[in-house]
């Protein structure tokens, strides 16, 4: 289901306060949608937001803890309340993280799979029934290549985006089965360059991965691309989908290339 004019629709975007969340939230704006703006640090969702009116559009803040589904629901509500409807639900919000799994602090490892995973459930199950009533709607789960294929060190963070992207890849067979009327596409992005990554993260990055970041502008441009043409996945940058053909075709070479490109 192609997706090319968002002239008054109402969009959602959860970790709408920095990087990728940041970046589409005001693209979506200037497309001509109505945005809400979903996430924990409010200072930056109202500097957000000023710059979204200040260019003519209409937006609403809504400071949540997607982690915590009673918030999720009361943030939906009100996105509901002021906008009538929810047209478009970007499930974008997570962190990252880096360390043996040993050595990997569990309540950390609990917190990232309640915030990247739970928190895009909690919202799809509370804006989803709103637009299969309705016939019409979209969602984009913003995943990761580390849920398609892990890496060193990244134990914890790669199930919290494979649990997302098995969520999504059921959920569209689910709406495809009911002829519900909206369409699921998953997002798939290499390295961003966002403040996703720390200090830290950057630090410990081969510099051959660390001097070919992608910025989040290119990526939001292919995710609108890719909605355009009804598309159900978009891997970017898109040369890295090659490892997904790689990994069904010679599982054991591409664990050796990950091991020997991820070392420093």
């Amino acid at each position: 289901m192609q997706l090319k004019n968002y002239d008054g629709l109402a969009a959602l975007v959860t970790g709408a306060s920095s990087g990728i969340g940041r970046v589409l939230a005001l693209r979506l704006s200037k497309a001509g949608a109505r945005v809400a703006l979903v996430a924990r640090r409010e200072v930056e969702l109202e500097t957000l937001a000023s710059e979204i009116r200040e260019s003519g559009g209409e937006v609403l803040v809504l400071p949540c803890d997607v982690a915590e589904s009673e918030q999720a629901s009361e943030a939906s509500k009100r996105a509901l309340e002021a906008f009538g409807t929810v047209d478009i639900l970007v499930n974008n919000a997570g962190y990252g993280g880096q360390s043996n799994f040993l050595d990997w602090d569990l309540e950390d490892m609990e917190r990232m799979m309640r915030v990247n995973y739970f928190g895009a459930l909690y919202f799809t199950k509370a804006l989803l029934p709103q637009m299969v009533e309705r016939k019409s709607g979209w969602l984009v789960f913003v995943s990761s290549v580390s849920g398609r294929i892990a890496s060193p060190e990244k134990s914890a963070y790669a199930a919290t985006k494979f649990a997302m992207t098995g969520l999504a890849e059921g959920l569209s067979l689910d709406l495809e089965v009911m002829g519900a009327g909206v369409h699921l596409m998953t997002v798939f992005p290499g390295v961003i360059r966002t403040p996703f990554f720390t200090p830290r993260m950057l630090r410990d990055m081969p510099a051959k991965t660390r001097d070919s970041m992608a910025e989040p502008e290119a990526l939001v441009d292919a995710i609108f691309d890719a909605l355009a043409k009804g598309k159900r996945e978009v891997t970017f940058p898109s040369g890295l989908s090659a490892g997904y053909v790689v990994k069904a075709l010679a599982p054991g070479f591409l664990r050796n290339q990950v091991l020997r490109v991820t070392k420093k």
